[in-house]
């Protein structure tokens, strides 16, 4: 079975809801405590993100599992050919936030496509690395000749995670014990900064017959595990030393009195080695594969918060794989922060933008901090 080559042939994005601007976060994700926060002024000014999107109404009951949202983004894809989503062999899911720890995310989703056919499902788990691994997985499955047609999807539910419902208990406690209950910045200064959406990629071994393509030339990824500690992490607490203690660790009232389930950061190691090995992992895969950057025309880096472009932008100069910023594009500001699925995001929005012609090189970088690994990829316009 000879190697196929592997093309991006449609992308779609799927929002729940309205968009919430800055002022209306609060609505919907409601006040600690009845205390305002202390840091979201802060935080949302580095950040730049000016509207996001919560599958929450303004009584925070959800409107959407990440699930459904995943579908509707998957169905999005064959909009204008209906009949073209039985043709589907794969759906490879990468997600943060599934809905459940059992079934597994694909299989969800897949049971909200019934117009579908039996077909293999995959659900790579992580955080915003877990779309690309999926695209990885899709791209390789398809480049090996096993499948002709297979789906890729990042997507995120946080807002669930983000209500002010889930840190009342430590709010309480704290207030109990000391004259300053404010619940720590590692945990409420991610409030501010995650968003919610799904997004799709079709990957196919035959480009597009009418319209452009995008050609899969090549996916790494770099894990730097070895070397750093957690950083992001969920449903676990982190000990001295770096050492992880599990939920399952945990009683029932511990979980509720110390927020265990809610989304915490680092935020001092991530400031320090975020910028630093996401530079290590651009030389490695430009050079691994005999690209210069200066062959890139489109740079799409994820990034959670505005604070790093200036960080990242200089980190590459100083690793002479500069990136100049009128390549950068990036929709952060419009979208907020949604992991898995950011980079669907700004695949789609420049797929759809009729900026490109063919011959253009689109570089794309996703870091994940929660342990600092990091993927990137090139794609070509044909």
């Amino acid at each position: 079975m000879s190697l196929q080559e592997v093309f991006i042939t449609n992308t779609s994005a799927f929002f729940p809801n309205d968009p919430v601007s800055n002022d209306e976060m609060e609505d919907y994700l409601g006040i600690i405590n009845n205390a305002p926060s202390r840091s979201k002024a802060i935080v949302l000014r580095n950040n730049g993100i000016k509207n996001r999107f919560y599958a929450l109404d303004k009584e925070g009951k959800p409107t959407h599992t990440n699930a459904e949202m995943t579908a509707e983004a998957v169905r999005e894809l064959f909009k204008d050919d209906p009949e073209g989503i039985k043709k589907i062999q794969l759906l490879s899911t990468g997600t943060s936030t599934p809905d459940q720890l059992m079934p597994s995310h694909g299989a969800m989703v897949h049971g909200y496509l019934p117009e579908t056919k039996p077909f293999e499902v995959v659900s790579p788990s992580g955080v915003c690395c877990a779309g690309m691994h999926a695209f990885k997985y899709a791209y390789l499955a398809t480049k090996a000749g096993e499948v002709t047609d297979a789906v890729a999807t990042g997507s995120e539910r946080f807002s669930v995670a983000l209500l002010s419902n889930n840190f009342e208990d430590e709010a309480k406690r704290l207030a109990a014990l000391v004259e300053d209950p404010y619940i720590g910045f590692e945990k409420e200064f991610l409030r501010w900064m995650l968003s919610d959406g799904a997004a799709a990629f079709h990957l196919s071994n035959k480009k597009n017959e009418n319209g452009l393509s995008l050609k899969v030339e090549w996916i790494e990824g770099f894990s730097y595990a070895n070397e750093l500690e957690p950083c992001m992490y969920q449903g676990t607490e982190k000990l001295k030393g770096g050492t992880m203690k599990s939920y399952y660790d945990y009683t029932p009232q511990e979980i509720s009195d110390q927020s265990i389930m809610s989304i915490k950061q680092d935020v001092k190691l991530l400031s320090k080695n975020i910028v630093l090995y996401g530079g290590y992992g651009v030389s490695a895969s430009l050079a691994k594969h005999g690209v210069k950057s200066s062959e890139i025309d489109y740079f799409l880096p994820h990034m959670s918060s505005n604070f790093f472009k200036d960080k990242i932008y200089q980190q590459l100069l100083a690793n002479e794989t500069g990136i100049m910023y009128d390549k950068w594009f990036v929709n952060l500001d419009r979208v907020g922060n949604v992991g898995a699925a950011s980079v669907y995001f700004m695949v789609n929005e420049l797929f759809h933008s009729g900026k490109l012609k063919v011959g253009d090189k689109i570089y794309l970088l996703v870091p994940e901090s929660s342990r600092f690994s990091y993927m990137y990829s090139l794609l070509t316009v044909v």
